[in-house]
């Protein structure tokens, strides 16, 4: 009697469990994900593919379009090891990182540690929503499961990768590196990358360019927790933002107007000598009468 008893209550378990499956799987079934397709900004290249203007997308925003390949592949292991060190295992929400935040909260009374995933953070960015409230949160959850079930592991670091904000109108690692370091994300040190990972979870009140005791405790944060070497601490932050590179500006729109809808313009320019021969111009019409323009005309004869 008492094992058919044990029985009853097991299966009565195993079906109470495989209802819940079948609930929550119809409910992330169900979810409406919002487009993936995100705007980015249209690009002028040089002959050698070097950036030589940036048009901005709504707002005034710069966001650029990046693979995987292109971001330093340490800037990507650190971002894995400091924000979600179970990316590759779980399903969009960990369970295990869930439950230590709400422990650690509890005995603190305060928020201690967050538990969103990349994917979590990725389902805000692209609803462009709070964290605060619950019902946000839960949300959050139910595209992060819906997004993992319909995209790659890739696609879904590629979208976060684009649309993390770094501080005022600058979006994505790509533009964040340029904004910040002036070079392409491609091979960042540690101390740069370090920043780059710190950024997107306060933007604004860890600006270098504002707050540079907060930047650099948040940069510190991070190479704490990968463990780097001490002298990565010595690095000084980056005391402003540096301008997106404006080449060539007729040329550019009129190649922009012709073709509206060509996300990247090749030119065969060459961006070091247009630098260099814009910069003669404006330092040949600097001291001039107001009014006074120059022209110069190279001819490339290859």
């Amino acid at each position: 009697m008492i094992r058919r008893y044990g029985l009853f209550v097991l299966v009565a378990i195993l079906g109470i469990a495989a209802g819940a499956r079948d609930g929550l799987d119809a409910w992330v079934e169900a979810t409406e994900i919002p487009s993936v397709l995100i705007e980015t900004s249209v690009e002028v290249r040089d002959r050698d593919g070097l950036l030589m203007r940036v048009f901005p997308v709504e707002d005034g925003r710069v966001r650029l379009a990046l693979a995987l390949s292109d971001v330093d592949a340490d800037y990507i292991a650190m971002l894995i090891a400091y924000e979600d060190k179970r990316f590759y295992q779980h399903n969009g929400v960990d369970t295990l990182a869930a439950l230590r935040a709400t422990a650690q909260a509890a005995w603190n009374g305060q928020v201690v540690s967050g538990g969103s995933t990349l994917t979590m953070q990725v389902a805000r960015l692209l609803e462009n929503s709070g964290t605060g409230r619950w019902q946000g949160k839960l949300r959050q959850i139910r595209l992060a499961l819906a997004l993992e079930r319909r995209l790659s592991k890739k696609q879904i670091l590629e979208i976060y990768l684009t649309h993390a904000p770094f501080g005022g109108a600058v979006e994505g690692v790509r533009a964040g590196s340029l904004a910040w370091f002036g070079k392409e994300p491609a091979r960042l040190t540690m101390a740069e990358a370090a920043l780059l990972v710190a950024l997107p979870q306060s933007p604004e009140s860890s600006r270098p360019d504002r707050h540079p005791n907060a930047a650099q405790t948040a940069r510190t944060r991070v190479l704490d927790r990968v463990k780097a070497p001490e002298q990565t601490r010595s690095a000084a932050v980056p005391q402003k933002m540096k301008p997106f590179v404006r080449l060539a500006p007729h040329l550019a729109d009129q190649m922009r107007r012709d073709d509206p809808l060509t996300a990247r313009h090749d030119l065969t320019l060459d961006a070091r000598l247009q630098t260099q021969i814009e910069d003669l111009a404006r330092r040949a019409v600097k001291n001039q009468a107001q009014g006074v323009s120059a022209a110069i005309v190279i001819a490339d004869h290859q």
